[in-house]
């Protein structure tokens, strides 16, 4: 046997090997360590992103050849924009860690006291370019790419900020299902305000207020708000809804802004679906409360590129210290967002024609893909809002209590079991996940179950001149058409029982 390469560390495989079956060798008799209690006590009830979990296993079945129409996890169905692929090829060697000079405002440079605090802030091109694309799609001016942090994706920036945040966290109700976890790991007291169908699931400015007095709540608060939200996108406002598609208009963010001024309440505006406005209509709060909005995105929804991982933060100069507390805290856990990606995005980005083109074709699919998944549900008695943006609708599947009620089903978890082994759709409850209760029939549909690449190149070959009918749907959205009738079917038969 070669021990050539055990012996420069003066040792042998084999007496590896000893060394490796042998438990200790000195004192063989001693019985093994044992720990206990190892988790913190406000974890106990803790549980993984149920979304990513619940992916995980649609996906095993799936790989071992079991049709299931998957609505349960939310990914971009399109092929990353193409420039951004080009720049990722080309600047691939890109292997160092980012420069630590940062620029002054007269143009020349100087170092960090801490020397590894601005690289995680994110190379200037890119921060300028999304100054820029932030200012033409969403009418923001004055951004200057100090008050920008690019890291590692935009839960992970989310989750920095209410680590070093000293205060309360609110959230809504229905929303994303990460949000209060990740209070409850940063060890904040979270409260949740619920929302209403009747309001299009988007928050209340007296709900806000309600609750900060009720909970007694007098120091430091943040409210994470998703717009538009996941998992509802709702066609009463002109901005993309909450968790099934819900839009906010101008009149909604104004006075939502002004509760939130009067309470000193800082607000974390999750705007990664912005971009996915079928009718480019999103309106950010951060036009209204520019003092106290966070505005949180990234490239993991309209470019298509959640797996590259690469989210920002825009900070207002009123929140610097924050914005600096998150960079140190940045510069001790991922140290910079990976820099072949940072490259080829900024460079994409300037593509302006590319970009935009990218941005239409891929909303007017989803567009069509969402009318006929409300239109087809509300056909069978299924009550859910109509969405204007993103991936979501938020089915309310009531209609069923009674029948499901004979089947011994009361909870909606225990509903989506029977449509998986009866219909092989999954579907998400909307309670515990999306802080809906267990025992409301309300779901999260993504529908975006279907391989986009042939159905973006078929929209840009007929132009924006020609429409996507139901033909189209059949064709390029197949799983999403068919699953949705498999629902429908399903429905019917739960009422006929």
């Amino acid at each position: 046997m070669d021990t050539s390469i055990n012996a420069s560390y003066g040792t042998t495989a084999k007496h590896d090997n000893d060394i490796a079956r042998t438990p200790s060798n000195r004192n063989q008799s001693a019985e093994k360590a044992e720990f206990h209690d190892l988790v913190q006590p406000h974890l106990r009830d803790y549980c993984p992103a149920s979304n990513l979990a619940f992916n995980e296993k649609v996906k095993r079945m799936m790989s071992e050849g079991q049709e299931v129409y998957h609505f349960g996890f939310g990914q971009a169905p399109f092929p990353v924009v193409p420039g951004m692929v080009m720049g990722l090829r080309e600047y691939a060697s890109e292997n160092a860690y980012l420069p630590v000079a940062a620029l002054r405002g007269d143009g020349t440079f100087w170092l960090w006291k801490c020397k590894h605090v601005w690289l995680v802030s994110g190379i200037p091109e890119l921060r300028e370019a999304l100054c820029s694309f932030h200012s033409r799609y969403d009418n923001l001016s004055g951004l200057h790419p100090d008050q920008v942090i690019v890291g590692p994706g935009s839960k992970e920036l989310i989750y920095l900020l209410l680590n070093v945040f000293k205060g309360d966290v609110f959230v809504l109700s229905p929303t994303w299902t990460t949000y209060k976890p990740q209070g409850q790991l940063a060890h904040h007291k979270v409260y949740v305000i619920n929302t209403k169908i009747e309001n299009g699931w988007r928050v209340q400015p007296e709900d806000i207020e309600k609750s900060v007095i009720e909970n007694n709540v007098k120091g430091n608060k943040i409210l994470v708000m998703c717009n538009p939200d996941n998992p509802i996108f709702d066609m009463w406002l002109t901005g993309p809804f909450l968790p099934a598609g819900i839009c906010y208009m101008k009149e909604h963010l104004e006075a939502i802004s002004d509760v939130c001024r009067k309470n000193n309440i800082i607000v974390i505006s999750d705007e990664i679906y912005a971009r996915l406005h079928y009718k480019q209509k999103h309106d950010t709060l951060a036009r209204y409360y520019p003092e106290g909005t966070i505005l949180s995105s990234g490239l993991s929804k309209w470019a298509s590129a959640g797996g590259w991982r690469l989210g920002y933060h825009i900070y207002p100069a009123e929140l610097k210290v924050l914005k600096d507390a998150v960079k140190s805290a940045a510069s001790h856990t991922y140290s910079c967002a990976a820099a072949p990606i940072q490259y080829a995005v900024a460079k994409a980005l300037n593509n302006e024609e590319e970009i935009h083109s990218y941005i239409i074709h891929t909303c007017r699919i989803l567009a069509t893909v969402a009318s006929y998944c409300h239109r087809e549900l509300t056909s069978v008695g299924v009550k859910c809002l109509p969405s204007t943006a993103g991936y979501y609708i938020f089915p309310n599947f009531e209609l069923l209590r009674q029948s499901l009620r004979r089947r011994g089903i009361t909870t909606c978890d225990q509903m989506c079991a029977a449509m998986f082994d009866e219909a092989s759709v999954a579907l998400m409850a909307g309670g515990p996940a999306f802080l809906r209760p267990v025992d409301e029939f309300t779901t999260r549909l993504c529908y975006v179950n279907f391989d986009g690449k042939p159905g973006l190149e078929e929209s840009l070959k007929r132009g924006l001149d020609h429409s996507l009918d139901e033909d189209f749907l059949k064709t390029y959205c197949k799983p999403t058409y068919d699953g949705i009738q498999a629902i429908k079917s399903w429905v019917k038969a739960q009422l006929e029982k």
